[in-house]
């Protein structure tokens, strides 16, 4: 591959209002919920079925947890599984694992026992945290490995756990009867001699104070698997340092800020609602309203209650909300920033959105390697099922897969990205 290369053609509209390169952070991203925390120590961060979790709470809440991690042998390094649905206990326990200088290890709540051994066995993880709907999967996938490889701790949390009494909730918050019985389900616990289990209460209530922060930004933070399409699934390893880009370009692309109201959906086991649903809100200092499935009468709701600004999702769910038969109750006028990827967002339903409420949905592209989107188009001028441009200081060509010699304009071949 060539290293000369004339301008590239997409720089020809790329918004005057952004650089081209970021400068990137010298620090953790446990450090960016420090700040943010003291910057708005009483906004909500996450808002979960009327409950509201502030950046001060959420960060205090990461401190004791992360006290208890390292009480329990998790060390610097060290990997810790993250296996449950989107919460705050999901954020709570992403940070303290960071805080705790050790890796967090993202797992899909949809694998099952016959899944989990392996993202206990490849990375290597000490401790699970999971969901009660989850923790008899744990224990029967740790129960088949070789003692050498097995988990030292469980941590269980009811989805409820940060949530108030059904009585305490207004309607309007309330989720409906059947999700409502799920978040507030309490499992047989798991007994496995070999296997201790903490509840999140206890965890959080024990009073451990972790030992002084020492990550750096090129230490390994989080390793999210891919999907496995050849082989089993493998491990990405992101350092504090390959995640910031996107952490700090987010709110730039997409005009966010404190002020704005955002719907977290999409899963945060996912490296999308990794990104826009804990990294990037804790940046800005945004608030996140919390969903822990999708449910299109449930996102009407809260879209409308919570005047939502920016909704990272995948088309199908716009599809799927505009044939509510409640549709027209809904209030989606606050909407400014619809994005997402994941498949190609039909015309009908991009006009749509454009003749009823102005917003061009804004397709992106990218990979769990290179931490969410690689490639977005422009609020500003978005282009309908179309991919979008590099995005800062991303390299991006497409070239024949044998010989790796760019390509011109309108040749098929493979892409490779370096950023």
């Amino acid at each position: 591959m060539t290293e000369q290369r004339s301008r590239p053609a997409h720089l020809a509209h790329w918004p005057k209002r952004l650089p081209l390169e970021l400068v990137i952070p010298e620090t953790s991203l446990w450090f960016n919920l420090e700040v943010s925390a003291r910057r708005y120590p009483d906004k909500p961060l996450y808002v979960f079925f009327g409950r509201r979790i502030s950046f001060l709470q959420l960060l205090e809440r990461a401190e004791h947890l992360a006290g208890w991690l390292q009480a329990n042998g998790v060390a610097k390094g060290d990997r810790v599984g993250l296996y449950m649905q989107n919460c705050p206990q999901y954020a709570i326990a992403y940070y303290a694992i960071l805080r705790a200088d050790a890796v967090v290890v993202p797992i899909n709540p949809m694998n099952r026992a016959d899944e989990l051994g392996h993202y206990i066995t490849d990375p290597q993880a000490k401790v699970m945290i999971c969901g009660a709907d989850l923790a008899d999967h744990v224990v029967a996938a740790n129960a088949e490995l070789a003692e050498e490889q097995r988990l030292r701790q469980l941590l269980v949390t009811r989805y409820c756990d940060e949530m108030d009494e059904p009585s305490q909730i207004d309607p309007r918050d309330a989720p409906p009867a059947a999700l409502d019985r799920w978040l507030r389900s309490d499992p047989e616990w798991p007994q496995d001699p070999d296997l201790p289990c903490t509840r999140w209460a206890d965890a959080l209530g024990a009073g451990h104070a972790p030992g002084p922060h020492l990550a750096q930004p090129d230490d390994l933070a989080v390793l999210p698997y891919t999907s496995g399409t050849t082989g089993l699934p493998k491990g990405c390893m992101h350092s504090h340092r390959t995640l910031m880009p996107n952490v700090v370009g987010a709110s730039l692309w997409s005009f966010s800020g404190a002020e704005c109201v955002s719907l977290g959906v999409v899963p945060m086991f996912h490296i999308t609602g990794m990104m826009y649903g804990l990294h990037a809100p804790i940046m800005n200092g945004s608030t996140v309203v919390l969903m822990p499935r999708w449910d299109r009468e449930l996102a009407g709701r809260l879209i409308s209650r919570y005047r939502v600004s920016h909704f990272t999702c995948i088309p199908t769910m716009i599809i799927d909300l505009f044939g509510s038969p409640n549709y027209a109750s809904f209030d989606l006028s606050s909407l400014r920033y619809l994005s997402g990827g994941g498949a190609a967002m039909p015309k009908a339903v991009a006009e749509r959105l454009q003749n009823e409420f102005g917003i061009t949905f804004a397709e992106g592209y990218g990979l769990t390697e290179t931490a969410a989107p690689s490639h977005a188009n422009p609020p500003e001028r978005a282009k309908l099922q179309c991919l979008g441009m590099p995005l800062f200081g991303v390299d991006s060509r497409i070239v024949d897969p044998v010989s790796l010699a760019e390509l011109p304009i309108g040749e098929v071949g493979e892409i490779v990205t370096h950023g």
